[in-house]
């Protein structure tokens, strides 16, 4: 560059970009330099990093996102304007709200920028930032669409859909920033809190939490502290006609090294329930006329001391003791020993002279020595003159019921981090795959060597990236409905690892991969199906395990075992017996869940299995996953 262009460009405006994905800051870095109107001067990945870079460089702009770790954008905004008054801002998010855009504008930001808006005019919107007047411009939110290809529309109509399952649900659902701020809700969720959708978006959840907002906010860190997954925090909402008991549900949506990028929020209303426990408790006399007859309850009295009066048919079968047996007995005899021996049965009593009531479920003990899970309701009784005279205790076996709900809520919980996690799974990639197609078509002859490989190999990773998780979706749905169609032929399956391989190779010519094993062990299978087992073995070794990574192909018995293992660790003991679960992620796997579910499913419709051999104690190497498959009748 001769001095007159250094010159030049050094008299450019200068910007920061900041913004959690490195292809995203490449390629919008890539189209700055082209436009040869601003000069960048910096980039971060978090709110935090981009205070310290407004301090030390206080840029004439910076470009920045909403959502990211350890500092979101709407928490950075007020802190980089502090640092850098003169710095105007402009927000860069992926969230479609209307309300969003109010919110930052209102934080001191200039613009609003959504990144599905054309890059041929981001350099010249920038630069019209700086020459408006110092008040803000107001959002853009209505920019030209890029051009797709085909794909890309499927892509969109895809992502499309899971947006139409968020806005359409009937239970209340948002997604939040990691310092707690709304940036999306659907109608359900307004209808909840009675607010319109606009207010709630820039809105802290502390605010609708009230008073537990304390809560929520220990909530918050142990998510981001990877303490906890999947969270929940009852609490007030102060509503016109009245006040509503809600249920918040908070889960982390993380990125591919298992960094927790959002949350996702899901809000019950549980009014009802929680009306109708009161009202049980408030029914004394209907308890007294209903107690002999009633079957599915425990219903006894208890002295002051704590000792049985009482007993009813109910108790007799939940517990196994007839009244002879257990009358004048102190009732810490339906406890665990362990239990017993803590002084809690004394405890539940003080809070329920203390309060009128206390509830709990916990283990308890029959008469033979098994234990059920019981929910316990005890209620201080007085008389006439106010007198305590002893307990109500009312006692239900809730064993099965306890196992149902933990199953529903587990499912509710993985589908609910499965839609959060493909929609995230599926932005970046298609964002990238579009902006990258556009600026190679649009500026081949201006890019350097350097710059073409490496928005070439972004769009690769990207595209790779796409075709993986949609096979993986349609097989799991096909594996689900139990609808999935095998080609059955005869095939080698060294054959079929040594091309794996080969692929995967290409895709990391930078990578160690080592196939071995034995020629002509065949099987009655499906070639495309084994080829899909093979590659997400691979690929997880790859992305989760330290190369080199192997493959070996050898016989045992009647059938052929195909190892795949690599240099690394292995997988941690927690996590071992979840591996093969549908959705199953660790806390630093990322990705939706789906591989190893496929693998183990795959290889059972094959006849065989797969499974996670672990490392032997004081051997070298790691673990190994290995799949099983019976050799066709020519092999023996």
């Amino acid at each position: 560059m001769s001095g007159g262009e250094g010159a030049r460009e050094h008299a450019l405006p200068t910007i920061a970009i900041v913004d959690d994905a490195a292809e995203v800051r490449s390629l919008v870095r890539t189209r700055l330099r082209l436009s040869r109107k601003l000069t960048v001067v910096g980039e971060a990945a978090n709110g935090a990093e981009a205070v310290e870079l407004a301090r030390e460089h206080r840029p004439d702009l910076m470009l920045l996102d909403v959502s990211m770790p350890v500092m979101d954008g709407l928490e950075a905004l007020p802190r980089v304007l502090g640092v850098s008054p003169g710095t105007r801002v402009v927000m860069y998010s992926g969230f479609q709200e209307q309300g969003l855009a109010h919110r930052a504008l209102e934080l001191g930001a200039s613009v609003f920028l959504e990144k599905s808006s054309s890059l041929d005019t981001l350099a010249d919107e920038l630069v019209a930032v700086l020459n408006a007047p110092a008040e803000p411009l107001g959002p853009v939110l209505e920019q030209e669409e890029l051009d797709e290809d085909a794909e890309a529309a499927v892509l969109r109509e895809h992502l499309e859909r899971f947006r139409e399952v968020f806005e359409d649900a009937a239970i209340g659902m948002a997604t939040v920033t990691l310092a707690g701020q709304i940036v999306r809700a659907n109608g359900a969720l307004a209808e909840l809190l009675r607010r319109p959708v606009d207010a709630l978006v820039g809105t802290p959840y502390a605010e609708v939490a009230g008073a537990a907002a304390g809560r929520l906010a220990v909530v918050l860190q142990e998510i981001l502290d990877g303490t906890s997954r999947v969270v929940q925090v009852e609490h007030d909402v102060a509503v016109p006609e009245g006040r509503r008991q809600v249920v918040a549900t908070l889960a982390p949506v993380l990125d591919s090294a298992g960094r927790p990028l959002y949350l996702f929020l899901q809000v019950q209303d549980v009014t009802a329930q929680r009306a109708a426990e009161e009202q049980l408790r408030q029914s004394e006399v209907r308890f007294r006329l209903l107690v002999e007859n009633v079957q599915d309850y425990a219903i006894f009295m208890l002295s002051p001391e704590g000792r049985v009066e009482s007993w009813n048919a109910g108790a007799q079968r939940i517990k196994g003791y007839v009244d002879d047996e257990i009358i004048g007995r102190h009732f810490r005899t339906f406890y665990p020993a362990e239990v017993a021996a803590s002084g809690h049965p004394e405890r539940e009593l003080e809070i329920a002279l203390r309060d009128g009531h206390y509830e709990e479920e916990g283990w308890r003990v029959r008469k033979d020595g098994t234990q059920f899970w019981a929910n316990v309701l005890i209620t201080a009784v007085h008389d006439q003159d106010g007198r305590h005279v002893g307990f109500a205790k009312v006692t239900r076996d809730n064993t099965e019921r306890r196992e149902m709900l933990a199953q529903l809520q587990r499912a509710a919980e993985d589908q609910a981090h499965f839609l959060a996690v493909t929609a995230h799974e599926l932005r970046t990639p298609v964002g990238v795959l579009a902006g990258t197609a556009e600026t190679l078509r649009a500026h081949w002859s201006d890019l350097d060597d350097v710059e073409r490989d490496e928005l070439l190999d972004g769009m690769a990773s990207s595209a790779t990236r796409l075709r993986r998780l949609l096979t993986d979706l349609l097989t799991a749905s096909r594996l689900q409905s139990s609808a999935l169609d095998l080609a059955m032929d005869r095939v080698d399956v060294l054959g079929v690892a040594e091309t794996a391989v080969a692929t995967a190779q290409r895709i990391h010519p930078d990578k160690e991969l080592v196939v071995t094993g034995e020629a002509g062990l065949v099987i009655d299978g499906d070639a495309d199906r084994l080829a899909q087992v093979l590659d997400n073995l691979v690929s997880n070794a790859l992305r989760h395990g330290t190369p080199p990574v192997t493959v070996a192909v050898r016989r045992a018995g009647d059938s052929v075992e195909v190892e795949v293992g690599d240099a690394g660790s292995g997988v941690p003991e927690e996590m071992r017996e979840r591996l093969f679960d549908r959705f199953a992620t660790g806390a630093s796997r990322g990705g939706t869940g789906l591989g190893l579910f496929i693998v183990r499913q795959l290889a059972r419709s094959h006849g065989g299995d797969a499974w996670y051999r672990p490392p032997v104690e004081g051997a070298a190497g790691s673990g190994r996953f290995v799949v099983s498959l019976p050799l066709a009748a020519e092999n023996e």
